[in-house]
């Protein structure tokens, strides 16, 4: 048998949106990055359990191989429908009084992966879910790189109600709604948290560290259970295309990360 690829097209195709060029040698088998190195076998993509399905619900996949349909999402427990009618009727902050509706979050509520961002936009405040305007068709695109998609991540975001102007949300209006987020994050349990720029990452860490002093490492804090890797936010990549190969990197450290974490929890 021939060596196997080690990202199928629609990876390839989604990696040069990343602006993360690849290259094919003498065969369409072997594939290279341009300069990249490509996710160790089973990283981060790979759940901790046999080829199949897992515990909490997600497809395992090998490196090379198609994603797999996706796997229904399991329904929130009521623990987490509770907070999000709690978040619906917030008047915590002046946010409130500019919103459509609030912006709870979206995915797999027994989720191994968290994506944060700061808050909702306009599109995000018109459909009620987070990133799906540009910013988001880019993260989707960084997901799918992962092998992974929003029925397997669970994404939200530090406020739940769309900052004027898009603005980034205040110190008193990100204090007024992270104990919601920290809710959710006891309830989902994720192994790993993905902070999307610097508004999540000095919220959630309690830093005003910037994103380059934060990424590239595991952070800890001694709120949260579980461990933060930092990132730039999708938004900024968009304004900033150069830095998308170093946000690459960082995908690529979460994956390797994730499945650590996971061959921890096997053998315990």
């Amino acid at each position: 048998m021939g060596q196997e690829s080690r990202f199928s097209r629609a990876q390839r195709d989604l990696l040069e949106l990343m602006d993360v060029s690849v290259w094919t040698g003498r065969s369409e088998s072997q594939l290279s990055g341009d300069g990249v190195q490509s996710p160790e076998p089973a990283a981060g993509a790979t759940p901790s359990t046999q080829e199949g399905s897992d515990s909490r619900g997600r497809e395992a996949l090998a490196p090379g191989r198609e994603a797999l349909a996706p796997v229904p999402v399991a329904s929130s427990p009521p623990e987490l429908e509770a907070l999000r009618s709690k978040v619906a009727a917030c008047k915590a902050c002046a946010l409130h009084s500019g919103r459509r509706q609030t912006v709870f979050g979206v995915g797999n509520p027994k989720a191994d992966w968290m994506f944060v961002g700061e808050g909702p936009g306009e599109e995000e405040d018109r459909r009620g879910e987070p990133f799906v305007g540009r910013a988001g068709k880019l993260l989707d695109a960084m997901l799918q790189a992962m092998k992974l998609d929003r029925t397997i991540v669970y994404i939200a975001n530090i406020v739940k109600c769309r900052p004027p102007g898009n603005r980034n949300p205040s110190l008193d209006e990100a204090a007024a709604c992270i104990p919601y987020l920290k809710r959710q994050i006891e309830l989902i349990a994720p192994r790993l948290i993905v902070a999307l720029g610097a508004v999540a990452a000095q919220r959630l860490l309690e830093t005003d560290r910037p994103v380059g002093a934060l990424r590239g490492k595991l952070q800890y804090a001694a709120h949260l259970e579980p461990p933060v890797l930092v990132t730039y936010h999708p938004a900024y990549l968009l304004r900033s295309p150069g830095q998308k190969r170093k946000a690459w990197e960082d995908l690529q450290l979460a994956m390797r990360e994730m499945d650590a974490l996971q061959r921890e929890r096997k053998s315990v």
